[in-house]
């Protein structure tokens, strides 16, 4: 595939040999990952309250050990298909490799449901054991938590087993589908990642056709799309009813480890800061000199953020930002790339977007970008640098500790972000272009923020339609699309009839319901943490060191108070919000001071 620029990155590709050598391998070791399954459950079925402390100790390590190593050859098959999901040869691996590890899953899924339904003495008796308190002690706390919710073990296993023909295979689609898809754009057929791309360019004429060409596509997939959204909110609805859920977002908030109160808190504080939205799009109107300003110039760069950047440039800098902060991080990021751990080049059969996989703690994470030369590319590969330090920094807590709940996953990829943005603008002296660099800045915090939580409401109002109504038509989830949005973006964006369809391709909808609310929990814990850095730098990064290295071995709101950041106060959500108007004031007096002269 060949891009506007060459960039550097078309021969970028990650080397999946420290995972495994090849499909027969990584199956070959999940063959060999499930038989010991089998071993484990012989030994330990029916068994969990008569091993004691130490036995159980024992049976943990066992189990952890047969995770990794199916955790491996899961992250190879995944990984080799995210590069070619066209490919029917890693279609069928990817499909292998899910039949067998959901298999073994189901065969284990008697250990976690015996932990939940010990007896409350004996599980603590379990849990003062020091190895098993260092090696699971959070997540078997958890656990026990979700005891309500939790069906009995035939039941559990009809689900797992199910979910391969259900759940998993229509996210499948729905990812083949988007993959497949082309635009035709002035005679060439682009992908999405392509086609996206065209609404950061300056010429405004390009980015409508380009909005234009985008909306065309998906209202030719409207049928097939409505179809795989309306069947995974079904999904969901039934799953939520058998395990006894009283909302769509309850499985959600209990997975980020969250209280609902306190997402409801984070909701509340942005939906009614939504002016701040409408002084920005004003502001950001005025400066590009348009009458009205609509949804394919929310993008449009100022000047220099429209600037090319090749691939050894966005590295150099990347590094140097994580260096300058942390020398030992600095030294992680440098890995990624002399190590191939990035998988850079855009391809024609490649999956759209950007994400660190965090693999297993065996091994290492892998970043997958489809990197382009913007502005926005370089911010992109910060932001997915800070995730895999965070999972690298965090494999030394083991397979039971080393992820995150989705609230604080995000913190070590915003914060990278703003590393890099402000060696970015401290190295800039033009005022033009400081306020194009803000400017850039201040869409993708609208992006992380804003528009999440607007999204946040239109998944409520989808699932909460679907359970009430049925089968919901396009209209149907167009007109909630619309909105949500409008009511975020109020008088200062004209929002086309185009724009109607396109909740329709965005993926967090589907593979993680509930998940984009996290991305404006992480973008306000970051705002607050990066003050904390400036008043103490040299404290800060040895906290923060410790923060990620913690992975997710406690809850999110007792490692984050370390630092001095209390979640669970709503003043810290209105703190964060008011650093975000703090940056719209200041790009509108670089604006005027700009005007002036």
């Amino acid at each position: 595939m060949s891009t506007d620029c060459p960039t550097g990155a078309e021969h970028v590709h990650w080397d999946l040999s420290t995972l495994h050598n090849g499909g027969d391998e990584a199956l070959a070791a999940l063959r060999e990952a499930s038989d010991a399954a089998s071993e484990f459950a012989t030994a330990y079925r029916g068994k969990v309250a008569t091993l004691g402390p130490t036995g159980f100790a024992a049976a943990l390590k066992t189990y952890a050990d047969m995770q990794d190593k199916a955790g491996r050859a899961y992250t190879y098959a995944y990984l080799a298909w995210s590069t070619d999901s066209a490919s029917a040869a890693t279609g069928r691996l990817l499909q292998s490799i899910k039949e067998a590890y959901t298999a073994m899953s189901t065969n284990l899924l008697f250990f976690e449901l015996e932990w939940t339904n010990l007896d409350a003495d004996l599980a603590n008796e379990y849990l003062n054991e020091p190895v098993t308190r260092t090696l699971a002690g959070h997540y078997l706390d958890v656990l026990r938590l979700s005891k309500p919710h939790v069906l009995s073990e035939p039941e559990e296993r009809i689900l797992a087993e199910k979910s391969l023909s259900g759940r998993s295979a229509w996210n499948r689609f729905f990812d083949e589908t988007m993959g497949a898809m082309r635009f035709s754009l002035d005679g060439e057929a682009l992908t999405q990642q392509q086609i996206l791309a065209k609404l950061h360019d300056s010429d405004r004429t390009c980015r409508r056709n380009a909005a234009a060409a985008f909306s065309e596509g998906l209202r030719e997939n409207q049928r097939t799309l409505t179809y795989i959204f309306n069947t995974l909110l079904a999904d969901k609805a039934t799953d939520d009813r058998l395990r006894g859920y009283g909302s769509w977002i309850e499985s959600r908030n209990r997975s980020n480890e969250v209280d609902g109160k306190d997402v409801e808190a984070l909701i509340d504080t942005v939906t009614g800061s939504y002016e701040l939205v409408s002084r920005y799009y004003r502001l950001k109107k005025q400066l590009l000199g348009l009458d009205e300003m609509t949804e394919y110039d929310r993008y449009a760069p100022i000047g220099e953020a429209d600037s090319h950047w090749s691939w050894d440039r966005a590295r150099e800098l990347v590094t140097a930002s994580y260096a300058d902060f942390s020398p030992e991080m600095g030294r992680i990021v440098e890995r990624f790339f002399t190590e191939n751990w990035i998988d850079a080049a855009l391809g024609d059969a490649k999956r759209g977007g950007a994400f660190s996989h965090g693999a297993v703690p065996s091994a290492h994470p892998f970043i997958l970008l489809n990197y382009t030369g913007k502005v926005r590319d370089v911010q992109t590969l910060a932001h997915e640098l800070g995730h895999g330090v965070h999972q690298f920094l965090s494999r030394k807590q083991g397979v039971f500790h080393a992820d995150t709940p989705l609230t604080t996953a995000e913190t070590a990829s915003v914060f990278g972000e703003m590393l890099t943005f402000q060696n970015m603008l401290a190295a800039e002296s033009n005022p033009q272009n400081r306020l194009a660099m803000l400017i850039g800045k201040i869409d993708d915090t609208m992006a992380t923020v804003f528009r999440q939580v607007s999204m946040n409401r239109f998944e409520d109002r989808m699932h909460t339609l679907r359970r009430s109504e049925g089968e919901l038509d396009t209209d149907q989830f167009s007109e909630a699309w619309m909105e949500t949005q409008q009511a975020m973006f109020g008088d200062s964006v004209t929002l086309g009839e185009d724009y109607r369809h396109w909740w329709s391709y965005i993926p967090h909808f589907l593979h993680t319901p509930g998940y984009v609310y996290a991305y404006a929990f992480g973008e306000l814990l970051v705002l607050a943490l990066y003050r904390r850095y400036l008043e103490a730098p040299e404290a800060f990064v040895s906290g923060y060191t410790d923060l990620l290295s913690a992975g997710g071995s406690d809850w999110p709101h007792v490692l984050v108070s370390r630092l001095g950041i209390d979640l669970r106060d709503p003043a810290f959500w209105q703190s964060g919000v008011d650093a975000i108007a703090d940056l719209i004031g200041e790009a509108e007096l670089l604006a005027a001071s700009h005007q002036e002269s």
